[in-house]
């Protein structure tokens, strides 16, 4: 039997399925613990009550649905301007059934704003205006941004209890219609991947096309190789028309070295006969100060990159920051945990967004017991091999020449490619 709580801060009386007043403190104390609400071990009562009822996002949603319920029976909503929560309710008649979730697909997949991806967020099961917020405020403001994310790194950082963001990653899937494609739908989404020109065709063909969307690219060398000059290049090139290479869109900058030199962009811009100051506007630029900084970049990177139309991410470079905080054998297993759970917030991007393209940049380390071959390796060992979905090694060459190699894709040949860095930027 439903009791009425009258809260001390509000006026009006709120209702609860659990009847508080036939509840002990215990009984009271041990319900808050379930749910993670915080007290005070010498609590009262009253004060407890008002704490889980404030708190606890179950209670809260109810309470919300209820007000819904009672403000579509006195108005008559016109469904044609209001998101249709209908669709999401079960349907005694079969046919309905199908007719919903055919609807539903169809708007999950014409969601482009981000009103609407939080829109669709709100029409989640159990999604009230606490809820929500708390989903935002951590980064998780779409459908495809709950569905691809860990639970337990939704809970950690949003707050909300683990079966609460259970349940939102089941629906979020089911929105989406997540699950088992054959190999011919998997082929079609791969015959439409876009591509961004590097500036030079030979490079460009070594890499399919250029840099794919959609994949983690990594470009690893000694100094003076290229990395950053590339980096640079794909921040003017993504922002030609698709005709010309690009995808129209924005660049976003994470710069670990603070070797991020607007000069070069007015440089590369002018020999593609842009506006530099246009340009240069496009490009979100963030420097990241230490490895925990880096990571706290990558993760707001998922709140702007609809709102700032981002085709591109850079991180130039991965691994320096992490270099010089880890020192030691005794911090290498840390430093490798880190580094794994970064490269997948990088590669999770790709998920939630396959029309960007994210590269990064790599240093190297030398093997002295290499008597034979080259001693240059990749730093970051298995973690950064297993977590890039392409890696490209730069190389000197002669005067103005390097030489591009790949190293390991999961559909291209290994080859070379020559390329030359000029003021204008990457040519042939």
């Amino acid at each position: 039997m439903a009791k009425a709580v009258e809260m001390e801060n509000e006026d009006s009386i709120v209702e609860s399925n659990l009847d508080f007043n036939s509840m002990t403190v215990k009984d009271l104390k041990d319900y808050a613990t379930e749910r993670e609400i915080d007290f005070t071990p010498k609590i009262r009562k009253a004060d407890l009550v008002q704490l889980i009822l404030e708190n606890d996002d179950s209670l809260i949603d109810e309470l919300e649905d209820e007000e819904i319920e009672e403000l579509e029976d006195l108005e008559d909503l016109e469904s044609e301007s209001e998101i249709d929560d209908s669709i999401y309710e079960e349907n005694d008649e079969e046919n309905g059934e199908d007719v919903n979730k055919i609807d539903e697909l169809e708007e999950m997949n014409s969601i482009t704003s981000v009103d609407d991806c939080i829109k669709a967020v709100k029409s989640l099961p159990g999604v009230g205006e606490a809820t929500l917020n708390k989903l935002i405020k951590s980064g998780f403001s779409s459908l495809e941004a709950i569905a691809y994310t860990p639970p337990s790194i939704i809970s950690d950082e949003s707050g909300i209890g683990e079966k609460t963001t259970a349940k939102l990653i089941k629906a979020s899937m089911d929105r989406l219609g997540i699950g088992f494609k054959s190999g011919e739908e998997i082929w079609e989404v791969r015959k439409n991947i876009a591509r961004i020109t590097t500036g030079n065709k030979e490079l460009d063909d070594l890499l399919g096309g250029g840099v794919e969307t959609g994949s983690l690219v990594e470009f690893f060398g000694e100094f003076r190789t290229g990395k950053t000059q590339i980096a640079h290049q794909l921040c003017v090139n993504v922002q030609l028309d698709k005709e010309q290479g690009g995808l129209g869109g924005n660049a976003l900058y994470i710069d670990t070295e603070g070797t991020f030199r607007p000069e070069r962009i007015i440089q590369m811009s002018e020999g593609l006969d842009l506006d530099y100051k246009k340009v240069l506007k496009n490009i979100c630029y963030g420097r990241a100060y230490n490895s925990d900084h880096q990571i706290l970049l990558v993760k707001e990177a998922t709140n702007i990159i609809k709102e700032k139309n981002i085709k591109l991410i850079i991180v130039d470079s991965l691994i320096g920051h992490f270099r010089s905080e880890y020192i030691g054998r005794g911090t290498l297993a840390n430093r490798q945990q880190l580094i794994n759970k970064h490269l997948h917030d990088l590669l999770r991007l790709c998920d939630i967004y396959p029309d960007l393209a994210v590269m990064f940049t790599n240093q190297v380390s030398s093997k002295p017991d290499t008597f034979y071959g080259n001693p240059t390796v990749a730093t970051g060992g298995h973690i950064v091999a297993h977590g890039s979905t392409i890696r490209v090694y730069l190389r000197k060459g002669k005067g103005e020449q390097r030489v591009a190699k790949i190293v390991d894709a999961p559909n291209l040949p290994e080859g070379e490619a020559v390329f030359a860095i000029r003021e204008c930027g990457i040519t042939e």
